[in-house]
């Protein structure tokens, strides 16, 4: 998986459901927790358990890869399916952490969006990164994605996940570099360099979130006057009476994906599960929970149209997208993921 992943156009798909059943047993699985993860209980964990009587054990993390790599690293791999992002996906592809896929088990590879099916890796759902902040106490808010560095204009803390994907590809859109060349840049030394020089303008200015669900908290709480986020999180922090702005410049779009980690026990269990929740009628129903758009067309196709604006994928909203280039990372996130621990301590 060399290709930098394409995000806006959708091929077709047709997934027919053919489940064995486990009466009896459970799943491991793990995921991001919050919002997102309780879309995930509702679309497919409780059907799941409804149909097979297989109950789920849920871990959280924050999609470190590190902590993949330490579980298998043990020798106590306990979880049977893990919910990636798409960085992760690939790296964790390239390093041999996950088990080869057999298709046949799943569905038609060539029926999933470009990018979003691999050799180890699922596809589910598109999200974005997104910057966000409170409309109730800032009525001429940011309209940019470089207005997160604009600290004359809009002083105040600012949250930003505590992770380089999507945190350099800004950078370098604040300073003046378009998104269809972010890459380009951020593969030379010199652009690496120039994205830290950018984050160093705002760096005692940063509340790091690590969880998503901390992005909608530190600004209902004020803690930020702005925060990046992922979509999802400040819609449902919305739909519970919050007023947040998000701002569709230069979002960037990202895959989740369904791995099963190398060692996993019950690969017909894990196996079983995966291919339920990628069928177009139990993945369809994901927006109505939270709005990420499914990464099959008949899936997409499926959505109810009163979910389809809020989509990241929506074309009103998808406009000057662009999409994280999971080659990029798989080559040189570890890399440059020591530079930015580094970076922090500093």
């Amino acid at each position: 998986m060399k290709k930098p992943m394409t995000i806006l156009g959708l091929s077709a798909a047709t997934i027919l459901l053919a489940m064995p059943a486990f009466a009896d047993g459970q799943l491991s699985v793990m995921s991001f927790g919050g919002a997102y993860q309780a879309a995930q209980r509702a679309t497919f964990f409780e059907p799941y358990t409804a149909k097979t009587g297989i109950k789920f054990v849920e871990q959280e993390y924050g999609g470190e890869i590190a902590k993949i790599k330490a579980m298998e690293q043990a020798g106590g791999v306990s979880l049977d399916v893990i919910d990636v992002d798409g960085p992760g996906a690939q790296q964790g592809c390239d390093e041999g952490l996950y088990e080869k896929l057999d298709w046949s088990k799943i569905g038609n590879r060539k029926d999933w969006q470009p990018g979003t099916a691999n050799d180890c890796a699922v596809g589910t759902i598109v999200y974005a990164t997104i910057l966000a902040y409170d409309g109730d106490k800032m009525k001429n808010g940011p309209t940019r994605i470089a207005d997160i560095f604009d600290t004359k204009k809009f002083p105040g803390k600012r949250g930003l996940w505590k992770n380089p994907v999507s945190n350099l590809e800004f950078a370098l859109i604040a300073d003046g570099v378009s998104n269809k060349d972010v890459y380009k840049v951020l593969a030379t030394k010199a652009g690496v360099d120039r994205a830290f020089k950018k984050l160093d303008t705002i760096k005692k200015d940063i509340v790091w979130w690590e969880a998503g669900a901390q992005a909608p908290q530190l600004l209902a709480s004020g803690e930020v006057v702005m925060t990046t986020a992922w979509n999802g999180r400040i819609f449902n922090a919305n739909k519970e009476g919050k007023h947040f702005e998000i701002v569709w410049d230069n979002e960037l779009l990202d895959a989740d994906y369904w791995v099963i980690p190398k060692g996993a026990k019950n690969l017909p269990a894990s196996y079983a599960f995966i291919k339920f929740s990628v069928s177009p009628e139990i993945l369809s129903g994901f927006p109505k929970y939270i709005p990420y758009g499914p990464v099959t067309s008949a899936a997409a196709k499926a959505v109810a149209p009163e979910y389809a604006p809020n989509l990241p994928t929506y074309s009103a909203n998808v406009a000057n997208a662009f999409a994280t280039d999971y080659s990029f990372w798989g080559d040189q996130g570890e890399d440059i993921r020591k530079r930015f621990t580094t970076w922090l301590a500093q």
